[in-house]
């Protein structure tokens, strides 16, 4: 077995999320219908994950996912299941106005903190046992990162009668997230990728004009965020290994327009990370000179598969593109994914045909032998 499919950090990476074959689909609305039970809807995930681990397995990924099946959207099973004191308005009349001078910027999905934050217990452990029981590689789960509500919600959504101190409530979310790990990785996991939407949105101009309407400054929240993160990542059980994906999100109303140049050196310098799974398809994601920042003894995987075109990348093209970042940063220190998962929700599937989807998936590991072995 060569190192590709072996060895954390992968050079051949798959984002958390897998379109959800049409069975399923279905499946899912028939329960939400009322007309198929849990445990019926349940056989339907189970079947579609032993289907989608197969093709992972056969295309030659290290390590696999479960593809997000059992979710709605990327953040549910963690941020509106695993923790007492948060709800999730959906709503787009909450959460950050609109502006006329800076642009369309609503959240959709608005966390609401009421009461105390607490973990509760997590459906992410009993799915992560179906999914090692069902594979024989690294069974990798995915959390949103500990950003998201605070970014999502600002301090207005956060009662000021339960934490007055925000203080508390990075350390309440910090716990938190230290039980889930732990419950994870006493089940089994190895492999835990944190999906980190808010700190790439701080260098976008719209979002700095928006983040100071509510009275946010970019520069603050960069430095606070950066410190929950390292706060999460020192209580990761020994054996318990971390990636960090770097993502600007797939609807178009809440995209980031911006690189890496602003935050690059506190992504790369500041955090107690080892590997970063990084988004690089496309204009919006910048060049790649703020790769040259990365110091040695880091990997960074790089995204620059589209999970939205539905063209198949070609070999030669993806090896130009590496080459490339190759000159701000060692290959060794390279790998290769797509730009995101490819299909973070459910409700709102808009992606490429599932095939295409294994295509690109075969694509990449492909070139990550060529490249790397």
């Amino acid at each position: 077995m060569t190192e590709t499919q072996n060895q954390f950090p992968f050079r051949a990476e798959q984002i958390g999320s897998l379109v959800r074959p049409d069975a399923l689909l279905a499946a899912r609305r028939t329960h939400d219908a009322g007309s198929l039970d849990a445990d019926g809807l349940q056989k339907a995930e189970d079947a579609a994950i032993i289907g989608a681990v197969k093709r992972q397995e056969e295309i030659g990924l290290g390590a696999v996912s479960d593809g997000e099946f059992r979710r709605s959207v990327y953040s549910e099973s963690f941020t509106a299941k695993a923790l007492s004191g948060v709800e999730i308005q959906l709503s787009e009349d909450s959460g950050w106005s609109a502006s006329n001078d800076l642009g369309h910027r609503m959240a959709r999905r608005v966390p609401k903190v009421s009461g105390p934050l607490r973990w509760k217990g997590s459906p992410n452990v009993a799915a992560f046992e179906y999914l090692k029981s069902v594979t024989a590689a690294t069974g990798k789960v995915t959390l949103p990162g500990p950003a998201f509500i605070h970014y999502r919600a600002g301090r207005a959504n956060i009662s000021l009668e339960v934490y007055p101190d925000l203080d508390a409530f990075w350390s309440d979310l910090t716990a938190a997230y230290h039980a889930e790990m732990q419950a994870l990785f006493e089940a089994g996991c190895t492999y835990l990728q944190i999906d980190e939407t808010a700190i790439i949105k701080l260098g976008d101009t719209r979002v700095r004009g928006l983040l100071a309407e509510r009275g946010d400054d970019w520069r603050d929240l960069l430095d606070v965020y950066m410190n929950v993160i390292n706060a999460v990542v020192r209580g990761e059980p020994a054996g318990l290994r971390i990636a960090l994906h770097v993502c600007r999100s797939s609807d178009p109303n809440w995209q980031a327009d911006a690189g890496y140049d602003v935050i690059a050196d506190a992504l790369f310098n500041q955090l107690e990370i080892d590997c970063y799974l990084l988004e690089y398809e496309g204009p919006r994601a910048g060049d790649f000179e703020p790769l040259s920042l990365c110091p040695k003894g880091k990997r960074v995987v790089l995204g620059l598969v589209s999970t939205m075109d539905e063209e198949v990348e070609s070999a030669a093209f993806l090896k130009s593109r590496l080459q490339e970042a190759a000159r701000f940063i060692p290959m060794d220190q390279l790998g290769l994914s797509p730009r995101c998962g490819f299909a973070t929700s459910a409700e709102h599937q808009k992606t490429i045909p599932e095939e295409t989807q294994w295509s690109k998936l075969a694509r990449i590991t492909e070139v990550a032998g060529d490249i790397w072995g």
